[in-house]
């Protein structure tokens, strides 16, 4: 087999894994959300505790998994990753109650973040070389759409079929339904698994690692200025795309579609991220790369006020433009933020250090949007809060464009 080709399946390898790791916390509630709150019998607010447990974990898995990343190859730790999650996947298709359900997203956010999202954008980055960032964080992000979406296709015709011989699905059916559409996950997820351990050759000419951990090499990510802006840039873009996961609620309690329709609408929107991911990273290449960063959080804050305003979502078309919209500037802000650390001259050799650290700020909003987001809706029902909403979208949004700002400054000095 030639080096170009085991090039290019290393990297589909690393987009299976990136995307299926996250499809039974994530990916399955924002495509299905009203029915989850169904089917678990729980509210916004008590779905974003759940993700307040994961991001809670996920804290701590990502400051002291970085460092991990700069020791070990990453093909064993993503495999391992990739089953304990399936394995939770069990747990949640027999509906546990909302305690054990934060404890099931607490066990997530270990398991999708300790001894794999660090490895993974290192791999990533050695991937791409020096001159290739954009395209390869932008096929990476797109990539792990298309699966995302893929995996939404695969969830909603398998729920679909089982409501297939009814338009009115009592509680007990709809959680069938969605049983089917976890339990497939957790098969595809498993088999994923086995290819990385298998398949996810790691080139030792072009892997660059640290001989031990300490403390020392903690303190020189610490240092960098770079690291402090990428991790207000991740955390704005972040807050971006967790909102992201109200849409095909929006669909269903102000649009009035229902569950599978909303659900398609909520599809529709995972298969913006490949499309934005991939084009935006080509574009960046050739142009500025922090520059494209910017442009993608402009574009959030035009989406985001779009929503607030409310045209044309009477007209299904309008609507869809509207969510392409956000999503552009979303996927777009989110494909280039770890692609930029080349700019921003963060040793290689540090990057898991690099990335853990960054995370450990930039991801918060797992911790507190979707409490923020779920408090927001509840209280205030209908239209209105979903408004408010999207003005949060805005506010970080402009936020995210000044600090993307300050990096592109930072970077050309």
């Amino acid at each position: 087999m030639n080096r170009t080709k085991t090039n290019w399946i290393y990297l589909a390898l690393l987009i299976l894994a990136g995307e299926a790791i996250f499809v039974l916390p994530f990916v399955l509630q924002r495509v299905f959300r009203a029915t989850v709150l169904e089917v678990f019998q729980i509210n916004n607010t008590e779905l974003g505790l759940c993700f307040t447990a994961y991001g809670l974990v996920a804290m701590g898995s990502y400051l002291f998994g970085g460092p991990i990343a700069d020791r070990f190859e990453p093909r064993k730790l993503i495999a391992f990753s990739l089953w304990s999650t399936a394995i939770g996947g069990f747990v949640y298709a027999n509906f546990p109650g909302f305690f054990i359900l934060q404890i099931l997203y607490g066990f997530w956010g270990f398991s999708t973040i300790f001894l794999f999202w660090s490895p993974m954008i290192k791999a990533a980055r050695i991937w791409g070389g020096t001159k290739d960032q954009g395209k390869t964080f932008g096929i990476l992000d797109g990539g792990r759409g298309l699966v995302g979406a893929l995996f939404g296709v695969f969830s909603v015709a398998l729920f679909a079929n089982s409501l297939a011989e009814t338009t009115d699905a009592l509680l007990e059916e709809t959680r069938a339904a969605f049983r089917m559409a976890i339990y497939g996950s957790c098969v595809v997820i498993t088999i994923i698994g086995g290819l990385i351990w298998f398949f996810l050759k790691t080139r030792k000419d072009r892997v660059e690692k640290v001989d031990h951990l300490s403390l020392k090499l903690v303190k020189e990510v610490v240092k960098l200025r770079s690291v402090w802006l990428l991790m207000a840039i991740i955390l704005c873009a972040y807050v971006g795309y967790k909102t992201t996961d109200v849409v095909s609620l929006y669909a269903r309690e102000v649009l009035q579609y229902d569950e599978i329709t909303s659900a398609q609408i909520g599809t529709f929107l995972l298969f913006m991220r490949p499309v934005a991911g991939v084009a935006v990273g080509f574009i960046a290449d050739r142009h500025s790369i922090t520059r494209w960063l910017i442009i993608s959080f402009i574009i959030c804050i035009a989406g985001s006020l779009w929503f607030v305003s409310g045209l044309g979502h009477s007209i299904l078309s309008l609507f869809l433009v509207s969510v392409f919209t956000i999503a552009g500037g979303v996927y777009a802000a989110r494909a280039l933020y770890f692609a930029v650390m080349e700019k921003g001259k963060i040793p290689l050799h540090l990057t898991g250090t690099a990335v853990g650290l960054a995370s450990f700020i930039g991801f918060t909003p797992d911790v507190f949007a979707g409490v923020m987001v779920g408090a927001i809706l509840d209280n205030n029902p209908g239209q209105q809060g979903h408004q408010f909403v999207f003005l949060v979208l805005a506010a970080f949004s402009l936020a995210g464009c000044w600090a993307a700002w300050r990096y592109h400054l930072h970077s050309k000095r």
